[in-house]
């Protein structure tokens, strides 16, 4: 016999299902199952006509098409507060401005079930946070260290206000190669052996910071990852929850071992490449955690409302220690989507090499979203159906001169074979193949044509 919430439940799929393919919208299971979420707390789905305003009774809103500046203005100022803006093809810089209007909610990466970036966010978080009173910290477990060096006392206060919520913890001292400074090696090594002892999802906090009050929020949003875009851009592992998944696991232990291979690269960083390559090969569910769970103390800028308060100086100058590091990302980052450097999807096929081929997607800021969409989604169904016997694709969208030359360096120096292409062509079936079999290993192939 069916229950009643798993009859629901199987409705509500159907119904998504149904309104995806009507609109001609390719997602996941894991985006189609944080569609159903956000749906079950604030109501029904609806895709956005351009040019219309939301109706009352529609709690999430799918927008296909990027809106003009002005339409996004209208958009924007008709949004209720208890609603959630979803873009199921967030990869596309077209809609950078409207994402910068609102509240980033979170960004699940593309896979080959969905070929697509899922973005989703609001005005505030208020209306998915949990009820007062929650206790859904129950299969949470708060981990932190510190240097050896700093004493026992560093980590006091976070330790008292733990038992205080009664949440279980794991605090330890742990030997740095500087001293009181701890590397992000040294602090993503903590993190795995956490994870290798315990089987709660973790959240790790940084030592000296001070609770306001139980961090609920992480546990409650069923996600990979979480944390904190400073300024929107640069990703903080001072407050970092990981659920218990695979692709969870995945984000660790690319941390770890890019923040092992550079040392010397900060930690913000560090975490920030190993989310571009986890979500490059799997869809990571990621939640940006709001500014109350990163507060710096003494923060003018800081919400009455907070969490989490950091012991930061107030121009948070430990996040980054070049304030020109990472430029050419920062308007990707903002935009909770990959950079135009960075491959977009990773798929791996079935043959037995180690040959890749990276795919090129140029010309995107002046095409079309349904016909980048669909270029998107013809490059890897053709990789699908015939991957030449390359063992790897990688597909980056390059919207710059810059871009391209970027990805075709990094792509030349991993020894890929190149192609590049515009949203607007038609791709042979044969693609793949066809480049596979040719004998100049060394040269990228540009497909030709016309717009048109």
């Amino acid at each position: 016999m069916i229950s009643a919430d798993t009859a629901q439940a199987t409705g509500l799929q159907t119904n998504f299902d149904q309104l995806l393919a009507a609109n001609g919208i390719r997602m996941s299971a894991a985006q189609r199952r944080r569609l159903a979420w956000l749906s079950e707390r604030l109501g029904p789905a609806v895709v956005h006509q351009a040019g219309s305003v939301p109706a009352r009774g529609h709690g999430v809103i799918i927008l296909v098409e990027p809106p003009s500046g002005p339409a996004a203005e209208m958009l924007y100022r008709s949004l209720r507060a208890d609603c959630a803006v979803v873009v199921p093809f967030g990869e596309n810089p077209a809609f950078d401005f409207l994402k910068s209007k609102l509240t980033d909610f979170g960004t699940i990466g593309p896979s080959f079930d969905g070929p697509h970036e899922m973005w989703w966010g609001g005005l505030n978080w208020r209306p998915i946070a949990p009820e007062q009173g929650s206790r859904s910290e129950a299969s949470l477990r708060v981990v932190s260290c510190y240097p050896r060096a700093g004493g026992d006392d560093h980590a006091r206060a976070l330790r008292d206000k733990l038992a205080e919520f009664r949440i279980v913890c794991d605090i330890a001292p742990i030997d740095t190669a500087d001293g009181a400074q701890m590397r992000a090696a040294e602090k993503s090594g903590f993190m795995l052996r956490m994870w290798e002892q315990h089987h709660e999802p973790l959240l790790f906090i940084e030592a000296d910071a001070v609770l306001s009050e139980p961090p609920l929020l992480p546990s409650y949003l069923d996600c990979d990852i979480a944390l904190h875009k400073w300024n929107r851009w640069e990703m903080s592992a001072r407050t970092l929850y990981l659920g218990r998944s695979p692709a969870a696991e995945a984000v660790l232990r690319n941390w770890h071992h890019i923040a092992s291979a550079y040392p010397a690269v900060w930690e913000g960083y560090s975490l920030d490449q190993a989310w571009s390559l986890t979500s490059s090969q799997m869809a990571l569910d990621t939640v940006w955690l709001p500014r109350s769970y990163h507060a710096p103390a003494e923060d003018a800028g800081t919400p009455r409302h907070t969490t989490v308060v950091h012991n930061l100086p107030t121009d948070s100058s430990d996040l980054g220690p070049d304030a020109e590091f990472g430029v050419a990302m920062r308007a990707a980052r903002r935009a909770s989507r990959s950079n135009g450097r960075d491959a977009m999807i990773v798929i791996r096929s079935q043959a037995a090499s180690h040959d890749a081929i990276t795919v090129i997607m140029r010309d995107i800021a002046t095409s079309d979203a349904r016909e980048m969409a669909a270029s998107i989604e013809a490059v890897t169904g053709a990789f699908a159906a015939d991957c030449g016997g390359f063992g790897r694709l990688e597909l980056a969208l390059c919207p710059w001169q810059d871009d391209i030359r970027a990805a075709k360096s990094a792509a030349k120096s991993a020894n890929n074979r190149i192609i590049e292409i515009a949203p607007w062509q038609t791709l042979p079936a044969d693609l793949f193949r066809t480049v596979g079999q040719s004998r100049d290993a060394g040269s990228v192939v540009v497909m030709a044509g016309q717009r048109g």
